[in-house]
């Protein structure tokens, strides 16, 4: 996806749009008012976080652009049945084994699936691995039962099994947020 050309904010007193926000060349930006999940509705797994009742979410339509080097944030996701990954992936509606290095993109790397079931190369800690992107990490919308009442991904995620954290040789202790670098392969 190309760079995103306004930036818009939502705030509940004054809604604003600014083409000249320095950041304007990378996202397009909107809140979302979290709810309440119902009791046992937002599964928690690997420190998932679940919407908080009121809270506003920022939401990207775009992400940053992709280099050779595109700078991310990785996440730690379950993709097996009845995880933190919620419904069966967007690429083949299938679940995946977490023992299988797969991902998750931000909604704008995603690009509407263009990269579905293709792979990426992931460096940090010294190493890299190779993914494979079988799902979106919904950076549009959130808070609601298609997303396990967990928020909005923010536009620079790269949601990760556990094997993509074992190849990276990141201690357990230390899963969970991870900057890396990401290109595709």
């Amino acid at each position: 996806m190309g760079p995103c050309l306004n930036f818009t904010i939502f705030n509940k007193r004054n809604p604003t749009t600014s083409p000249h926000y320095p950041q304007a060349r990378f996202v397009t930006q909107v809140a979302r008012l979290g709810k309440k999940p119902p009791p046992g509705e937002c599964n928690q797994g690997n420190d998932s976080d679940c919407c908080k009742e009121g809270k506003l979410y920022t939401t990207y339509k775009c992400s940053p652009t992709v280099s050779s080097h595109t700078k991310a944030y990785l996440t730690l996701n379950g993709f097996e049945k009845d995880e933190d990954g919620g419904a069966p992936s967007e690429c083949d509606n299938q679940y995946h084994s977490d023992d299988t290095p797969v991902v998750a993109l931000s909604t704008g790397w995603y690009n509407k699936g263009s990269r579905c079931l293709n792979n990426i190369t992931i460096t940090a800690n010294g190493r890299s691995v190779v993914a494979m992107v079988v799902d979106e990490c919904d950076s549009t919308m959130g808070c609601d039962s298609d997303h396990d009442y967990q928020p909005p991904c923010a536009n620079n995620i790269v949601d990760a099994s556990r094997a993509v954290w074992e190849a990276l040789g990141v201690p357990r202790d230390q899963w969970g947020g991870l900057d890396i670098t990401w290109t595709d392969a």
